[in-house]
């Protein structure tokens, strides 16, 4: 029997002991067209015309809007292009919109291949009503599934359901997962509650030794509240030309480096956001300062619980809900930090709070489980 129709299970058993799994994982991105290689795919894509893809081509905010958004998700391809894990050896990733995931069911697979789709927000609601039978043809077909969700997508996303009895990863948002999803979900499903993390590869960006006295606020319209407002307005008679707010949609990814520059990011959380799924979570912000090299100074919140861990381990700065004057504190603490403890939340940040290493390490705690159950 070929390979591309044993299952998973069996795959993992025929293995000498010690060698390594090979894993391919295919990351849908409606932005995406067919099934191609991430490389090829992230070469094209800044020539990509987005037009055709909006609901006004003409405009111009949109469109602008929409760049930002197609970045981003192309951002996790790259990273995914980049997983790396002791116990795996990950073979070239591909992407796929709609338009290639029958491809992926059909493709020939590597020797020993083990292949993964990984869905990401609420991108499997572009399938619709049929988001639960394309996931079980891939099933079908050999291929498992991880789902990162970032937010609330257990009670936001009306798919969920449908696609829950077919996950064997689902990465979650601090909240509990609605209990009519939970009870769809496998027995052998693997959750962990960890929402947003950075969307950058890991060490990309080198660490600066001499960053400019500045605070960030790396905000977003989103969150650009009556609340959040206040907050701008007292920084900058406090701290001048020592602060600099960013306040568009999102930044750009190709700006995303010269960031580095500034020795604070200061990042919202997420409670204050207008969008229901939104408002049970936090950000990205604190996570791509930590990778950037930027001291993160976040607002507590009532969820979010991996912010406030975070806080424990001294890897960010919090200060209470609304309060100026811990605000300017928590700044004043982070302009100060040496060297050293900077050196020490960038290392952190970029081995463990990338989206590559929580969902390589997601995978290579799947395979553990199934390993074990087909031994038993």
């Amino acid at each position: 029997m070929p390979d591309t129709l044993l299952p998973v299970s069996s795959l993992k058993l025929r293995r000498r002991e010690g060698e390594r799994r090979r894993v391919r994982v295919c990351y849908f991105n409606t932005w995406a067209g067919g099934l191609e290689d991430v490389a090829p795919y992230l070469a094209r894509l800044p020539q990509l015309d987005l037009r055709p893809l909006i609901s006004d081509r003409r405009d111009e905010a949109l469109l602008k809007k929409a760049r930002l958004d197609c970045d981003w998700y192309a951002e996790n391809a790259r990273c995914f292009g980049a997983l790396q894990h002791e116990e795996i050896e990950f073979l070239p990733a591909w992407a796929t919109g709609q338009a290639g995931l029958l491809e992926l069911a059909k493709a020939p697979r590597a020797p020993g291949e083990e292949r993964w789709l990984i869905t990401m927000g609420h991108q499997p609601q572009a399938l619709g009503a049929l988001a639960g039978r394309v996931f079980a043809l891939l099933v079908q077909s050999g291929v498992r599934h991880l789902f990162y969700a970032f937010d609330e997508a257990s009670r936001a996303m009306a798919c969920f359901g449908d696609i829950a009895p077919h996950l064997d990863v689902l990465i979650h948002d601090e909240a509990p997962i609605a209990p009519a999803g939970a009870a769809r979900l496998k027995a052998d499903c693997r959750t962990v509650h960890r929402s947003w993390v950075a969307n950058v590869v890991p060490f990309a960006m080198p660490f600066n030794e001499t960053p400019e006295e500045k605070i960030l606020f790396l905000g977003s319209q989103l969150g650009l509240t009556p609340h959040r407002q206040r907050q701008i307005d007292f920084l900058r008679r406090k701290f001048k030309d020592r602060f600099v707010a960013s306040c568009d949609h999102s930044v750009a990814v190709s700006d995303r480096d010269a960031l580095g520059r500034y020795k604070v990011g200061l990042c919202p959380e997420g409670r204050k956001f207008a969008t229901r799924a939104m408002a049970a979570t936090h950000t990205d912000r604190p996570f791509w300062s930590g990778c950037l090299g930027l001291v993160p100074v976040s607002e507590d919140s009532k969820r979010g619980g991996r912010l406030q861990e975070l806080h424990n381990a001294k890897l960010i700065l919090r200060y209470p809900h609304g309060d100026l004057v811990a605000l300017a504190e928590c700044c004043e603490r982070a302009l100060a930090m040496p060297n050293d403890e900077r050196r020490r939340i960038y290392d952190h940040f970029n081995r463990h709070e990338t989206v590559g290493a929580v969902v390589a390490e997601m995978i290579a705690a799947a395979a553990v489980q199934a390993r074990t159950e087909a031994v038993a």
